[in-house]
């Protein structure tokens, strides 16, 4: 197994669920869930978190992560996940150490440690740049033009609607786990680059906390399903 090194972004603003990586999510900290699903992997050998946020870097070495601060520059609404990737692996010198980054999103707090594992092995035996969490979805997308009118995107409105099983698979990445090429993200500074291969998790919810509605809802259904007593053992 290549050595795959995780890396969990989390600032300190959010707008629209504030303080939310250090927020309570099932009683502990947000950020504490993907620590500790990272911690677990049989994949991982180092868990680094990088914030601009005193608290959150506390609360992550609490965990056992090791923590980065990272500059106001990189910390804003515009900046993006691959700065604070890039200047972890070069504030830690990781590039001449490792051969695999694993980007884990907190926002993300269901992630296993084995869906953590199949992704980065998945990367390793395809032989891949870059490999991506996605959820197969069977939503009928949409478009609408300037004059209100609808146009489907994945679907001719022309024909009879195609039941469920008759349409061709469709996946959504789910934003949780990018596992890397080292060498080939520091080059590129995006997370697609080269050969990049979806890894369908089949049991991974499809709820990203944005809004006090999705955090609801997520907690809800984790609690439905006794998240931490089962999908963590």
């Amino acid at each position: 197994m290549k050595r795959a090194v995780a890396i969990i972004p989390a600032r300190g603003g959010s707008k629209g669920i504030p303080g939310k990586n250090i927020k309570p999510f099932l009683g502990e900290p947000l950020i504490g869930h993907s620590i500790r699903a990272a911690m677990e992997a049989q994949s991982i050998s180092d868990v680094i978190v990088s914030s601009d946020d005193d608290a959150i870097l506390s609360i992550a070495e609490k965990y056992g992560a090791k923590t980065v601060k990272r500059p106001a520059e990189i910390s804003g609404d515009e900046a993006s996940s691959e700065a604070a990737l890039l200047h972890a692996i070069r504030a830690l010198d990781l590039q001449s150490k490792v051969e695999t980054v694993v980007f884990l999103q907190c926002t993300s707090p269901l992630t296993t440690p084995a869906e953590i594992d199949k992704v980065v092995i998945e990367r390793n035996e395809r032989n891949a740049d870059t490999a991506f969490s996605v959820v197969e979805v069977h939503a009928f997308l949409w478009k609408i033009n300037p004059d209100g009118t609808g146009v489907g995107v994945n679907h001719d409105t022309s024909k009879p609607r195609q039941r469920r099983q008759d349409r061709s698979k469709e996946y959504r990445e789910t934003g949780a786990i990018y596992a890397l090429d080292m060498n080939g993200f520091v080059s590129s500074g995006q997370r697609f680059f080269g050969k990049s291969v979806p890894v369908v998790l089949p049991d991974a919810p499809e709820i990203d906390l944005d809004t006090h509605r999705d955090w609801l809802t997520l907690e809800t259904y984790a609690n439905a399903v006794e998240y931490g007593t089962s999908t963590h053992n």
